[in-house]
């Protein structure tokens, strides 16, 4: 190796999600995402309420030191300087030129199959901008053959070289996937049965590293673009037994957020909903939701969204209000003060199963949880048309529910 090529690769979570320098006062939101505390605070003087990462309105601006990834990160930083390696632990970032090379290079040695390290330089190279980004997607011969690179996965040996090229191959198609201009010929890039690519993206799901597991996961759902897609995609074998248990309260956050992504990217074909509902999904989202150490904003406007959709089958209705109700109970503490996508979702799902389909263990658990004072006051607040309108029916099944009550007297 050339004295040029050394380098060393900075660990993803030790770079500020701002500045992308490695962090050295890393920092804690309240939507769980970690920050360099001086691009944070200049983000937040500049006047944003938001979460940077997630676009999520933050319901308070106090930052928790995170002191583990501190301890991490100074460990890291010493072993680099015994190694004697570059003083930064920094590379320049490559030219566009220099990539351009490199792809080149991934092409003569298609059939060598050493090109890891060439490999690992894009992915760099893609983190480093968006414009990056938008320049290997625009590379339209560049994404086939990261495409082609993934029917060379051994499910035998997941960590042969073969394999390793793999998934370095989609962690880049990762990273790009939103820049991808054609997403529907993308998607048929990858659901092509001929070399059964999605095969290897969901193996490599169910069995690599958490960092992988998202990269995997965000890949899948970006291709779920029609009913086909996510049929194929909800179909394969054991897939989604490994995304719910993704989302248990042990799992890594941006994993449980990215598991409710991709499930509910293939939940809309009624097949796939009845077979969430049979996994019991409903019940699992119902923990998530209940527990504070899990239920983010995002975390919670994904899980009221699963539950929106499985509501509109009687299945998934009879789970909602089934037991003593605890499901609609805990919809209904997610009425206000999450967000305005939460409320939104929440009130549908009430609509669904209170209104439109009136099922009476629903209207019992929803008096039960004070969910008819919170219908109330979100009447009084400034919300869209739409739930407006809901929450006008809902409030009309309730009255005609209590003057029922009041004859019967």
């Amino acid at each position: 190796m050339r004295k040029d090529d050394l380098c060393i690769t900075v660990p993803t979570f030790f770079r500020c999600p701002i500045s992308l320098d490695v962090m050295k006062s890393p920092v804690s939101l309240c939507t769980g995402v970690t920050y360099d505390r001086a691009s944070i605070q200049r983000w937040l003087d500049g006047g944003n309420n938001t979460c940077p990462a997630t676009m999520q309105i933050l319901q308070n601006k106090d930052f928790i030191p995170n002191r583990t990834l501190q301890r991490l990160i100074e460990i890291w930083s010493d072993s680099v300087r015994r190694r004697g390696c570059i003083e930064s632990a920094e590379l320049a970032a490559p030219t566009k030129d220099e990539i351009a090379d490199a792809i080149d290079r991934v092409k003569i040695e298609k059939e060598k199959r050493d090109d890891r390290e060439i490999l690992s330089k894009i992915l760099r190279f893609a983190r480093e901008s968006d414009d990056n980004r938008v320049f290997l997607a625009g590379k339209d011969d560049f994404v086939r053959l990261l495409v082609d690179l993934i029917s060379q996965l051994d499910f035998k040996a997941t960590s042969s070289p073969k394999s390793l090229v793999v998934q370095e191959a989609v962690r880049i198609l990762s990273m790009i996937r939103s820049k991808i201009s054609d997403r529907r010929r993308f998607s048929n890039l990858l659901l092509n049965n001929v070399r059964d690519r999605l095969t290897a993206i969901v193996f490599l799901f169910k069995t690599g590293n958490v960092e992988l597991k998202i990269d995997c996961a965000g890949l899948l759902e970006f291709i779920a673009v029609d009913a086909v897609s996510k049929l194929l995609i909800a179909d394969k074998e054991g897939l989604v037994t490994e995304l719910m248990k993704s989302i248990s309260r042990d799992s890594n956050s941006s994993l449980i957020e990215s598991a409710l992504s991709c499930l509910i990217a293939i939940s809309s074909p009624k097949r796939v909903k009845l077979n969430l509902i049979r996994e019991k999904l409903i019940g699992d989202v119902t923990k998530l939701l209940k527990d504070p150490t899990t239920s983010s904003v995002s975390v919670t406007e994904k899980c009221l969204k699963l539950l929106e959709t499985l509501a509109s089958t009687k299945e998934g209705r009879s789970e909602i209000c089934g037991g003593d109700g605890e499901c609609l109970k805990t919809v209904v503490k997610k009425l206000m003060k999450v967000s305005t996508a939460a409320t939104e979702h929440a009130v549908t799902v009430l609509w669904s199963v209170s209104y439109l389909f009136k099922e009476e263990k629903a209207l019992e658990a929803v008096t039960s949880a004070n969910g008819v004072t919170k219908i109330l006051l979100l009447l009084q607040s400034n919300c869209s048309p739409a739930v407006r309108r809901m929450l006008t029916d809902l409030l009309k099944v309730f009255k005609d529910l209590f003057l029922g009550k009041e004859g019967k007297l």
